[in-house]
């Protein structure tokens, strides 16, 4: 989104961390903070559209970068990874971390929750121990006055011993002043003299035997007193970083290999080993935030989330919790096909009107048939029917989305099915990117990357196409309604197509645990990771932000994504349906091969073929099946069900084949788009090979079996 990184003078640098200045006096700074305070709406409210959004290379983390101009200086900001800690037990922690050692921004900005501060100064206090060019930003002060928590800004910014601004981002109040903190840091107008936690006396007396051979070797590069805490804690992924950005291998050095076993000596004698050396650091943090709070914060309303935990109580409880979700998503699903009826069929309207002008056009120049047959029945018209299918439910369905996301109602989600997800083995994480999948599986694909674990994030790439995205839905609204809402009196049709479609939908939910269990206890063995899931407080949405960001970071990502498939994918189409041999189409002749086969999972050669020819696209499914079996060669759509419903039932379809067709729908072999983000975000063709595979084979398990004990017990 926005500017491209060459625009805004921002790139990466040395492989990794650093951050190309366009001009030698730009200002690079580093935007942390945890989870859910309003990091980002505090970068997108600095940077405006001055924004470049990538990946870490290497790593399936997303990055932002944007551009921020005050007092006529530019400053670079960084946005990273939302993490709780710097102590590298993730991805996200390892990045955030990396980038503050060895990045060398000229300051960094922590976004902190005014309403649940004692948490957020965890970060704080671990970034102090690294860098004195900090400033605090205090978020979400209009939320907390609401719940009546009043913050001493002065009184923390003198404990912190850094800069402390107070800030409400949705409304812009505080920005100003936040960068005007920011500008003396970065000028060295302000001197920082930031607080230094205190240890156990025994951990103490450690750091001071290893910290001075440590700083004769990094010097002001990088807190000695830090890294010798990160020594005695072991931490592997500490010295792999320093080996990789600064050159040096500390245990290598004889003098620092000896400092550390005189240190670890002191320790063992008083009965610390490495986890109580942990422990005791956490609780020193866990402590020194919790003196810092009592003296700076002042609550008038000790039950002043009452009612946040009111409402949980009822939607997260094991009774109401799952019915509520399912009649949300219900809600949603409704809202999707009833509105997005209307906008697809003008669009269809507006882009076959259009292909009349073409053809007139190509008619003019005396043009070959078969060139206007390649570029405008077999790409345009694919192309046509993939915009027009695609935009309107995912302009509908990933607004609603972001609108659950943004009331704070997901993270309730991802609880209410954490526990079923560790049953299975997987991530509870698993749960929301499972409803990024709803709306597109390729952005349910990158949704993964918030899953910690490299194991758990694959079993969630490799089961995430087991829920419909809006690719699969015309498929199966429409065999909903001709082959079992139809029959139900008109006003009533949408309320039981919807209901359907929901059944059809929980058992997708059903065999992503399903799968996940098998591949936990197969080709993805190990034990469900631990992770904290917090729960912010329900919030008004920001409807103008909730419509930007869905339109702009999903809906238009992912139709550009489809529309680079639908492109080869029209004159592959084209092509077998209009090359005869023996006086029959490519097409025949391959379904006719595929349908021994086909008729034993329920289906039959053209409908397989379909599925086939589909893959670039799932929305072009139905319409490959009527150009087959019409032989017009070209894609096309009846006037409405019930001309459909005749023609596939002429053609030998049963509710059996409309069942069939409908679970090979819903289990079968990723799009190409969604393919194509598995290989991008796995960085492997073995894992996008498997994420193809699984899915497939069980939808023909699964249509073998429903099709095959309905003909054994005589049903049809």
């Amino acid at each position: 989104m926005g500017l491209t990184s060459q625009s805004t003078g921002i790139g990466v640098l040395d492989s990794e961390l650093r951050i190309e200045r366009s001009r030698v006096d730009d200002k690079i700074i580093a935007l942390a903070g945890n989870p859910n305070v309003g990091k980002s709406t505090v970068f997108n409210s600095l940077t405006g559209l001055n924004q470049h959004t990538g990946n870490w290379p290497g790593k399936t983390v997303t990055n932002a970068q944007g551009k921020c101009i005050h007092k006529d200086k530019n400053f670079i900001m960084v946005d990273l990874p939302g993490t709780y800690s710097l102590m590298a037990n993730s991805v996200e922690e390892e990045v955030a971390r990396d980038f503050i050692c060895f990045g060398n921004p000229d300051a960094t900005i922590i976004v902190t929750d005014a309403t649940c501060l004692e948490r957020n100064l965890n970060l704080v206090l671990q970034t102090l121990e690294i860098t004195s060019n900090v400033v605090v930003c205090v978020n979400l002060l209009d939320e907390a006055k609401k719940k009546k928590i009043s913050i001493d800004l002065k009184e923390l910014s003198y404990q912190l011993g850094v800069p402390v601004i107070g800030t409400s981002a949705r409304s812009g109040r505080g920005l100003g002043a936040l960068m005007d903190a920011v500008y003396e840091v970065t000028n060295q107008e302000a001197a920082s003299t930031p607080l230094q936690i205190t240890y156990d006396d025994t951990i103490e007396e450690a750091i001071r035997i290893l910290e001075p051979a440590i700083w004769d070797l990094l010097k002001d590069r990088l807190s000695s007193r830090w890294v010798a805490l990160k020594l005695l804690d072991e931490d592997e992924i500490l010295l792999q970083a320093l080996q990789k950005y600064l050159d040096f291998e500390l245990t290598s050095d004889e003098n620092i290999l000896q400092k550390i076993k005189e240190a670890k000596d002191r320790l063992e004698i008083a009965g610390i080993d490495h986890n109580v050396l942990r422990d005791k650091v956490v609780s020193a943090i866990i402590s020194t935030a919790e003196k810092i709070c009592s003296e700076s914060i002042t609550i008038e309303n000790e039950k002043y989330n009452h009612i946040d935990r009111k409402i949980d109580r009822i939607v997260t409880s094991r009774i109401f919790g799952i019915p509520i979700m399912i009649g949300l998503l219900g809600i949603v699903f409704w809202l999707t096909i009833t509105g997005a009826n209307y906008p697809s069929e003008m669009i269809a309207k507006f882009l076959f009107w259009i292909e009349g002008w073409l053809t007139e056009f190509f008619i003019w120049l005396g043009t070959p048939s078969w060139v206007h047959g390649v570029f405008i029945m077999g790409i345009y018209r694919t192309l046509a029917w993939v915009v027009s299918v695609m935009l309107p439910p995912m302009a509908i369905f990933f607004p609603l989305f972001t609108l659950l996301e943004d009331l704070g109602y997901l993270p309730r989600v991802a609880f209410n099915l954490d526990n079923y997800f560790k049953k299975s083995c997987a991530h509870g994480k698993q749960a929301l990117t499972m409803c990024m999948g709803f709306g597109c599986n390729a952005a349910g694909i990158i949704g993964c990357r918030i899953i910690d674990s490299p194991r758990e994030r694959l079993i969630a790439m490799i089961t995430n196409n087991f829920v419909p995205c809006n690719g699969r839905f015309p498929t199966l609204i429409a065999i909903i309604t001709m082959f079992f809402a139809g029959v139900v009196a008109s006003p009533f049709q949408s309320l039981v197509s919807t209901l359907l479609l929901t059944g059809v939908i929980v058992y997708g939910v059903f065999m992503t645990l399903v799968i996940s269990k098998i591949l936990s206890k197969t080709i993805l063995k190990g034990l469900p990771s631990s992770f904290t899931l917090e729960l912010p407080p329900y919030r008004k949405p920001q409807i103008g932000r909730v419509i930007i960001r869905s339109v702009f970071d999903r809906t238009l990502f992912v139709l550009a994504r489809a529309v680079l498939i639908a492109v080869p994918a029209g004159l592959i189409i084209w092509i077998t349906a209009n090359i005869h041999i023996g006086g029959s189409s490519i097409l025949s002749y391959c379904a006719g091969f595929l349908n021994p086969f086909a008729k034993l999972i329920g289906l039959d050669g053209y409908i397989l073929m379909a599925f086939i020819l589909g893959f670039p696209a799932n929305e072009i499914v139905i319409p490959i099946i009527i150009m087959s079996y019409m032989a017009t060669g070209n894609i096309m759509e009846l006037d409405g069900l019930d001309q459909l419903r005749e023609l596939l039932v002429s053609h030998g379809w049963t509710w059996v084949t409309a069942v069939c067709t409908m679970l090979f729908s819903l289990m079968h072999w990723p799009c190409g788009t969604t393919c194509w983000t598995i290989k991008k975000e796995s960085q492997s063709w073995k894992w996008t090979a498997v994420s193809f595979l699984i899915p497939t084979v069980t939808g023909i398990i699964t249509c073998f079996f429903v099709a095959n004990t309905v003909r054994l017990i005589g049903l049809i």
